[in-house]
């Protein structure tokens, strides 16, 4: 029977075959060891405003050097950025960049009020390989690093970032198990316990996309606030969070968000939460 290597990143655990690629399209089995194969490949590179992340609370003002590769492990049908995240090896346009090359960058764009590297458009944990060997040496030049991210990460993954990462914006994309599970393919509890780790040890973020019928019930909104509330041991009040309308994307064409919704859904969380803000109205 052929020898299968089980990947250790998020809650699948693909089990796979020499040469076999996992779901999210970038981690392979490779001589029996599960590599990126992602690793240094960009689809995406831009000097952004730091609120865009969105981070409101991090450096507000700068600028920071934004990268992006291919592959995710969820399957949101409302995807933003679908033509990365569901790009493949072979199917992406990319260009190689090594952590010192995008260092040099980085620190080139410096008089343009950079301060280091962000992490998003497609999933970075799913090479957070690239992520952390990139974060550590902009560490040792004094810059920051940022991931956007969806939080379906195994703490093992996490507990190897955390000390080189400064600030994450996670996806709360709802909070029930059957949101996750059977609309945007994922495991809540594994999110919630990233979110956990993540809080105590950097500056943390939330964004929940509010999409019609789907996780835009005001009693969610107050459980998931509650939640927030109670993290970093009860102390977890001060955690922003972004309640960001939706608009039809990819494979879901409901229409757009009532803004009035986004807006009354915002009032809820302010009840439970001192730093709310709204996106896309």
């Amino acid at each position: 029977m052929e020898k299968k290597t089980s990947c250790g990143v998020c809650f699948r655990r693909c089990a796979l075959s020499e040469g076999q690629t996992g779901a999210c399209g970038a981690r392979k089995n490779e001589g029996g060891r599960i590599i990126a194969s992602n690793y240094g490949k960009l689809t995406s590179l831009a000097l952004d405003p730091i609120e865009k992340k969105p981070l409101a609370r991090f450096y507000p003002g700068s600028r920071i050097l934004s990268v992006g590769s291919f592959g995710c492990n969820l399957q949101c049908p409302f995807c933003q950025n679908y033509e990365i995240s569901t790009g493949r090896e072979n199917s992406s346009e990319t260009a190689g960049y090594s952590p010192r090359e995008l260092c040099t960058l980085a620190l080139e764009l410096k008089s343009r009020r950079n301060i280091g590297i962000a992490f998003t458009y497609n999933e970075p944990l799913i090479g957070y390989e690239f992520v952390r060997d990139t974060a550590r040496l902009f560490h040792e030049h004094g810059m920051k690093t940022v991931m956007v991210t969806n939080g379906t990460a195994s703490r093992e993954v996490l507990e190897e970032l955390l000390p080189h990462i400064d600030a994450m914006n996670i996806d709360l994309k709802g909070f029930t198990e059957e949101f996750y599970r059977d609309f945007v393919g994922g495991d809540l509890e594994m999110v919630k316990d990233f979110i956990s780790g993540a809080a105590l040890e950097c500056h943390v973020e939330l964004t929940k996309l509010i999409i019609p019928g789907k996780n835009d019930s005001e009693e969610e909104m107050r459980r998931m606030t509650a939640w927030i509330a109670s993290l970093r041991g009860g102390r977890g009040r001060d955690i922003p969070l972004h309640v960001s309308r939706y608009f039809p994307r990819y494979k879901w064409d409901a229409p757009a968000t009532k803004v009035s919704r986004v807006y009354r859904l915002a009032e809820i969380a302010r009840e439970t939460l001192e730093y709310v803000y709204t996106g896309n109205c």
